[in-house]
């Protein structure tokens, strides 16, 4: 394990450190501040940020530079991960498009979809949404009932997705459609990238408990897509949907690990704001948690090093999804203990009766902290990955 960044790299920090501190207003680092916004609001401020730092030339870190990327080294993609969790940077608006669509299309894509997704993806022009989980599908991906009947050179598609982040401010769509009639589970599945603004394709919001509609559904009532925006070869959109995914679960875990210290700090300041940081149960539990965030940062350090070294970590990927979510949810189990019976408050009073801190922001990432041992491989899933294929254990 090296735990070392190079001269260049450091070089990179720095002139990064100095755009950020220079372009990221300090309203915006405010608790609470983007979760003030409606959703519009949000989006397009974010949208026009991420398109301003393209522009600068801090998109696509670890890209070619054929495609518009800096042709960066996997420790500058890292240090990137971690300065603009640090300096509060906005989330990214094109999440799935910029970290799993736009490399599967550098692997396997034809010189047309490289050349017509790559560029506009990277500066946001276009949002891609992920159209894989299903009302009846749940983990089971493999039992979609989406379906694409051949019509000449297009596919007319018929179905519905659910959990679609950014489905209502998406233009388009890389989705797993069942294309060949009477095929069941893997096979005859293709992964379709469909255009959104089109009759035939209709995105509805979905509210969730925290008053957020980052997700939404999606309905396909007989919307076409050519034969050439198949991604990938058509009937093999299963083999695709695991190269996606392989880019997805392979990240190191730096900023998760950076992201969960920050807000670890934070749950230390409301326990001791509410005098309960001498607590020996709470305590503990803090070390615990704080054991854990040590482990991810070690573990993120040794993926890096792998990954540097040239090596495909495969399966073990799986590894660190688990390791990342699991630390996550503990991390906001703890506080929810040192809230106690406080938990229903939106505004921690201190001991003269004053508000100190607006907790709403907190509440919402522990809410969120539910959800993240499920989606993008749910936490026995990636158990048995690691048991049969990491450990070589048994069926």
């Amino acid at each position: 394990m090296d735990l070392t960044f190079t001269p260049a790299e450091e070089e990179f920090r720095s002139e990064l450190r100095s755009w950020l501190a220079a372009h990221i207003p300090q309203e915006w680092t405010r608790p609470g501040f983007w979760e003030s916004l409606d959703d519009d609001e949000s989006f397009r401020l974010r949208r026009d940020w991420e398109r301003d730092k393209a522009d600068a030339g801090f998109a696509g870190i670890q890209w070619p530079t054929e495609y518009g990327g800096r042709g960066g080294t996997p420790g500058m993609k890292a240090i990137y991960d971690e300065e603009t969790v640090r300096a509060h940077a906005p989330r990214t608006v094109n999440p799935l498009g910029l970290a799993f669509l736009a490399p599967t299309v550098m692997a396997i894509g034809t010189e047309a979809q490289k050349r017509e997704i790559i560029g506009p993806l990277l500066r946001n022009e276009v949002i891609w949404c992920q159209g894989f989980s299903e009302p009846g599908a749940g983990s089971d991906l493999a039992a979609l009932s989406t379906r694409g009947t051949r019509d000449g050179d297009e596919f007319v598609v018929n179905g519905q997705k659910v959990w679609t982040t950014n489905a209502v401010h998406g233009d388009k769509i890389f989705t797993l459609v069942r294309t060949e009639p009477g095929s069941s589970k893997h096979r005859g599945i293709s992964m379709l990238l469909i255009d959104m603004d089109q009759p035939g394709v209709t995105a509805r919001p979905l509210k969730q408990m925290s008053g957020a509609s980052e997700f939404g559904e999606v309905f396909f009532d007989d919307a076409r897509v050519p034969v050439t925006d198949c991604l990938g070869e058509i009937g093999d959109g299963w083999r695709t949907a695991m190269l996606l995914l392989s880019f997805e679960r392979g990240a190191s875990g730096i900023s998760q690990y950076t992201e969960f210290r920050r807000q670890y700090d934070e749950i230390v300041a409301v326990a001791r704001a509410l005098g309960r940081d001498t607590d020996p149960v709470i305590r503990n539990e803090l070390a615990r948690v704080l054991t854990e965030l040590e482990c991810l940062r070690l573990h993120s350090m040794h993926v890096l090093t792998q990954v540097e070294q040239g090596r495909d970590l495969g399966f073990e990927a799986s590894m660190t999804k688990l390791q990342w979510s699991e630390t996550f949810q503990d991390l906001w189990e703890v506080y929810d203990q040192v809230l106690g019976d406080d938990a229903t408050l939106d505004t921690l009073v201190g001991p003269d009766g004053h508000p100190v801190t607006d907790l709403r922001p907190m509440h919402a990432q522990a809410m969120w902290s539910r959800s993240v041992t499920i989606w993008g491989g749910s936490s026995q899933v990636q158990r048995t990955i690691t048991a049969e294929r990491v450990l070589g254990l048994p069926r």
